[in-house]
C-alpha cells in the first residue's frame, strides 16, 4: 500500500503543508520515507465537520450494522498484516513476534466489541412502566438507555503502535458505541498509522457509511491535538501517554466553553508487594518473574512494576542478588524513540545522584535501585514513573510500614501482591487500602500483559487516569463514549428498538426492577 504522508479526512486527503516530519528507525537513526505533512487548521475543522455530519446517521445504526463494520475493519487489517508489521518494526524497533501479537490483539478486540454491540444488552435499557393509579401521584412511563456521545478524538500511544493506536481500544470502543472518530496519529509511527487508517477507510466505504465516520490527522507537535480537543463539535477524547501531555489535554477539554469528558491513561508505577511467606517460599521464582516483567519491551509498558516492597532480612539479600544476576545476563534494549531513550537515561542519572538511593545493578540499560521505607516516604519523587527497564526495591522492617507505604501511594493502574494464604489473612488490611489506590489487583502474578476481556479494568485513580470510574481496555471501555437518555411518555412506535415493548432485539432489560428478556405489555 502506497503511503502519502497526508492526513486522511473523511474520503479525502489533506494538502501538502509547509511543515513536514519523518519517522525515524530507532535502531539506526535512519530517516524513513515518505515525508508526513502536519495538518492545517482548516483541515482540522473539516475533519470535525464531517464527523459531526456522520454522527446523525452513524449514531442511529443498529448494533448489528456497527458489528459488521467493526469486523470489516479487522478483516481489512489482517489483509495487510505483513506490510503493517514490517513498517511498524522499522518505526518502533519492536520485534516481529510482538507486533504480530499486537496485530492479532487489535483485530480480536474489534471483534469482541462487535459481539458486544451485536448482542445489544450493553445499552443498559431500563423500563419503568406507567402506574396511572398510584397514589398520591401517578407515575408516567419512563424508559432509558445509553446513547452515543458524539464525535470522539483519539490519540495514538507511542508504546503500542497498533493496540492503543489508530484502530486500538479507544477507537474500537468509540465506534462500537456509535460515535465517529478522529485519530491524532503518534508522530513516532506515522507510516504504521496511515496503513491502518487506510484499512479503516476502506471498511467505511465498503460498509456504505458516511465518510466522516473516520479521519486520521498528522501533526509533528501538539497544536493539532489541542485544536481538536477544543473544537466545539468534538464531544469526548481518549488518550494514552505521559502525564504531562495527558494533563495538558485534560485541562484543554475542561477549559472549553462546553467542557467535554477526556479519558486519559497516564503515568503509573504499579507497586508490587512481596509478603514474608511468599519471599521465604518462592524468592527465586518471584525475582525471575519480576525481572521479566519490568524489562519486558524495554520497560515501556504502562503496567511495568516500578517499585517493589520487601521485608528486611536475608531472603531479601538473596532476592536482590538474583536480580543482579539476571541483569548481568540481559541483552541491550532498543527503545521506541530517541526522545524516550534520552528521558530514560536522564531519569536514571538523576536517581544515581539521589543520596536516598543505592544503585545495586546497572547492566545493558537495566537499572535497579534500592532504598528503605523512611527514605521512600520522605522523598515522594521516588514513586514517580521511570519509563524504561528500571525498578526500585524498598525494604521495610515492620508490618505497619507496609500499610503506611500503601496509604501514601497515589493512584496507579495496578498493584500486585505475592503471598501465601497465611500472608493474605495477616495483610487483609493491605488489600483494603490498595483497592482505593488502583484499578486492578494481581495476586501471585505480574501486571504486564493486559487481557482484553469483559471483566478487565485498565484504569485507576488520578494520576494513573483522569477518571477512575472507567477502563480503557475490555468491553466496559464502551461506557466512556455513551450517555444515558431518558424517554418519558413516548408512544411505543417512536421509541428506539432497545426499549420498545416487544423487545425486538431480544436484549436483557430491567423492567420494573426485574432483569428480563421478555416483552412488556
Amino acid at each position: 500500500m502506497q503511503l502519502s504522508g497526508r492526513s486522511l479526512i473523511g474520503a479525502g486527503e489533506s494538502a501538502a503543508a509547509r511543515e513536514t516530519f519523518f519517522a525515524v528507525n530507532p535502531q539506526n537513526g535512519e530517516q524513513l520515507q515518505p515525508a508526513f505533512y502536519s495538518v492545517e487548521a482548516a483541515e482540522i475543522d473539516r475533519a470535525a465537520q464531517v464527523a459531526h455530519e456522520a454522527f446523525a446517521t452513524y449514531s442511529r445504526l443498529s448494533g448489528r450494522e456497527r458489528a459488521k463494520f467493526l469486523r470489516a475493519i479487522a478483516s481489512r487489517i489482517e489483509t495487510i498484516r505483513d506490510e503493517l508489521v514490517a513498517r511498524a518494526q522499522q518505526e518502533t524497533a519492536l520485534p516481529k513476534g510482538r507486533l504480530e501479537g499486537e496485530t492479532a490483539r487489535t483485530c480480536n478486540q474489534l471483534r469482541l466489541f462487535a459481539q458486544l454491540v451485536e448482542e445489544g444488552s450493553w445499552v443498559t435499557a431500563r423500563i419503568d412502566r406507567a402506574l396511572p393509579e398510584r397514589k398520591p401521584l401517578p407515575r408516567p412511563d419512563i424508559r432509558s438507555m445509553l446513547r452515543p456521545i458524539g464525535p470522539v478524538v483519539v490519540f495514538g500511544a507511542s508504546n503500542f503502535p497498533l493496540a492503543f493506536s489508530v484502530a486500538g481500544g479507544d477507537t474500537a470502543s468509540a465506534l462500537a458505541a456509535g460515535n465517529p472518530v478522529i485519530v491524532k496519529a503518534h508522530p513516532a509511527h506515522p507510516g504504521t498509522s496511515e496503513l491502518v487508517a487506510r484499512a479503516i477507510r476502506q471498511a467505511v466505504a465498503e460498509s456504505g457509511l458516511h465518510e466522516g465516520v473516520f479521519s486520521l490527522i498528522f501533526d509533528k507537535g501538539t497544536q493539532a491535538g489541542i485544536a481538536l480537543v477544543k473544537h466545539p463539535l468534538i464531544k469526548a477524547g481518549g488518550f494514552t501517554g505521559s502525564h504531562r501531555a495527558g494533563r495538558a489535554l485534560m485541562d484543554a477539554a475542561a477549559s472549553r466553553k462546553e467542557p467535554i469528558p477526556f479519558f486519559a491513561e497516564m503515568s503509573s508505577t504499579n507497586p508490587l508487594f512481596i509478603l514474608p511467606g511468599a519471599l521465604r517460599k518462592n524468592s527465586a521464582q518471584i525475582a525471575a518473574g519480576l525481572f521479566k516483567s519490568f524489562t519486558l519491551g524495554a520497560g515501556q509498558f504502562c503496567t511495568k512494576p516500578g517499585m517493589v516492597f520487601l521485608p528486611e532480612g536475608a531472603e531479601t539479600n538473596c532476592f536482590a542478588e538474583k536480580i543482579r544476576e539476571l541483569a548481568a545476563e540481559a541483552a541491550p534494549f532498543d527503545m521506541l524513540t530517541t526522545g524516550i531513550h534520552k528521558a530514560y537515561c536522564s531519569a536514571v542519572a538523576a536517581r544515581k545522584e539521589n543520596p536516598a538511593l543505592q544503585l545495586i545493578s546497572e547492566q545493558a540499560g537495566v537499572a535497579v535501585f534500592e532504598t528503605d521505607t523512611a527514605s521512600f516516604l520522605k522523598n515522594p519523587e521516588l514513586s514517580e514513573e521511570v519509563f524504561g527497564p528500571a525498578t526500585l526495591l524498598v525494604r521495610h522492617s515492620r508490618r505497619e510500614e507496609i500499610l503506611e507505604i500503601a496509604r501514601s501511594l497515589e493512584g496507579h493502574l495496578t498493584a500486585t501482591i505475592h503471598g501465601t494464604e497465611e500472608d493474605l489473612r495477616e495483610f487483609a488490611d493491605l488489600i483494603a487500602i490498595l483497592e482505593t489506590k488502583v484499578g486492578r489487583l494481581i495476586f501471585n502474578g505480574f501486571p504486564t500483559g493486559v487481557e482484553v476481556s469483559h471483566a478487565m479494568v485498565h484504569g485507576g485513580p488520578y494520576p494513573a487516569t483522569s477518571d477512575s470510574r472507567f477502563t480503557s481496555v475490555g468491553t466496559q471501555a464502551i461506557f466512556r463514549f455513551a450517555r444515558p437518555v431518558c424517554y418519558q411518555g413516548f408512544p411505543d412506535a417512536s421509541l428506539p428498538d432497545e426499549i420498545k415493548n416487544n423487545n425486538p432485539l431480544g436484549i436483557w432489560r430491567t423492567v420494573d426492577d426485574e432483569l428480563t428478556r421478555e416483552p412488556v405489555g
